[in-house]
């Protein structure tokens, strides 16, 4: 039986789409993809620079008046070169630190911060 990784997709909830996109951008140094279906305008999406065929998921912030974004949901981490950059620059773009820089052992190490939007977010390096 084939192995594989199983998250696919991932969304990050928002209520101001500018200012979630700018936050993303500045922080993880990206530019987002324009998604949204110009018919519907229940829901905006802007979709994390991607390449389906290496390894990791896609997503997408996603603005929706049923859905409101929390910091008590599932929580997503971004891979970097050391987590204690990603979460000092979240934190100089409006960002909270939930928690710092920590190790995790032979796994690396995690940071978690809290986003503009009240999401909770993690960063992950092994350095």
């Amino acid at each position: 039986m084939k192995k594989f990784n199983p998250v696919v997709w991932f969304e990050i909830y928002v209520n101001d789409m500018d200012r979630a996109t700018t936050f993303y951008e500045t922080v993880l140094q990206i530019k987002f993809e324009e998604m949204s279906d110009t018919s519907n305008e229940m829901m905006q999406m802007k979709g994390f620079p991607s390449d389906m065929e290496n390894y990791g998921a896609a997503g997408a912030l996603v603005k929706m008046e049923a859905i409101q974004p929390s910091a008590n949901g599932s929580l997503v981490y971004f891979g970097c070169e050391d987590c204690k950059v990603l979460e000092n620059r979240a934190v100089e773009n409006g960002a909270e630190t939930i928690q710092s820089k920590m190790a995790i052992g032979e796994h690396g190490f995690i940071s978690i911060i809290k986003d503009t939007e009240g999401n909770s977010i993690g960063f992950h390096s092994l350095n």
